[in-house]
């Protein structure tokens, strides 16, 4: 059975989505998922110039395993396609029988926002009242739309700061969700910022945060990409993955930022966090999180 990205928006909602992504991440940490390293290949055109990345995302876990084949070729924005593209292969642990293949793209996109608003609910001070958006793509529009439903406060009207490189773009974001585009110092100064840019430096400065900030970085996957600067990453640091970040974050590589727990740790309770401080979610993504939700939508499928 292929599910396309159609049928998979008419059955996935966050509302499903976060609880289950929340219990991935703690099976994860509880060493219930088979999980290796993503295996990434850099792809030349024919021409031998970069053009993207193409990457491979096994797992095994629960009663289904699953892989993720992913590409990103950041060029593709400039023929309207997207950036990001993925399938998704699901199979029945117990004989390997194929259960469906399916787009992955959506998945990617909605997993991706569902880690950090799990994120956002354990770890972002009580009092939090605004947030921060770094980024005008389709991750800062998930973001908004995930974050509001597990935090009430967000859906005040002034509370979501919106700040990009491409001013228009913000300020269409800010109109279609009811936020405010701003500056980049203003937006930093929320109480929780999300980072969703493409940036290859950092664009984050710890300068501008608030002391008791919860920045969640999602952007800058690889170990030589930075969204972050070295005083931001001086806060208390939580990984996804702990193997994850410490391989493929270049934000904690090149700080030497030290992981201290795992959000799955957190989640479950087998790891504390200061109780006054900055904190720092980094998020890499993750094979468990695309085989959890795409084991999401085949069982929403085959139930109706």
């Amino acid at each position: 059975m292929y599910i396309p990205e159609d049928k998979i928006r008419d059955v996935l909602t966050y509302e499903s989505l976060i609880p289950v992504i929340r219990q991935a991440l703690m099976d994860y940490s509880a060493g219930a998922v088979d999980q290796p390293p993503r295996s990434v290949l850099r792809v030349k055109d024919q021409q031998g110039e970069p053009s993207g990345w193409f990457a491979v995302m096994p797992a095994i876990a629960g009663e289904v395993m699953g892989v993720k084949t992913v590409t990103f070729f950041p060029g593709n924005s400039s023929s309207g396609l997207h950036t990001h593209m993925a399938i998704i292969e699901l199979l029945r642990r117990s004989t390997g029988e194929p259960l469906a293949v399916m787009d992955g793209r959506l998945i990617t996109e909605m997993r991706t926002a569902a880690v950090s608003a799990v994120a956002v609910e354990a770890l972002a001070q009580p009092g939090a009242k605004t947030l921060g958006i770094l980024g005008s793509g389709v991750q800062a529009r998930s973001h908004i739309e995930a974050l509001r439903l597990v935090w009430p406060a967000f859906r005040e009207a002034g509370s979501i700061r919106i700040w990009s490189r491409n001013p228009q773009k913000a300020a269409v974001l800010a109109e279609e969700t009811g936020a405010v585009a701003v500056a980049i110092e203003e937006a930093s100064a929320c109480d929780v910022v999300v980072t969703v840019t493409s940036a290859t430096e950092p664009v984050l400065l710890g300068k501008w945060l608030s002391p008791q900030s919860l920045v969640v970085a999602v952007g800058a996957v690889g170990a030589q990409l930075r969204e972050l600067d070295d005083e931001v990453m001086t806060g208390h640091l939580i990984a996804e993955s702990r193997q994850g970040v410490e391989r493929e974050s270049g934000d904690a590589i090149l700080s030497r930022a030290e992981v201290q727990a795992e959000l799955g740790e957190v989640l479950a309770g087998k790891a504390t966090l200061p109780a006054s401080g900055r904190r720092v979610f980094k998020s890499v993504g993750m094979a468990i999180e695309d085989i959890t939700a795409a084991r999401l939508v085949w069982s929403l499928l085959e139930s109706n």
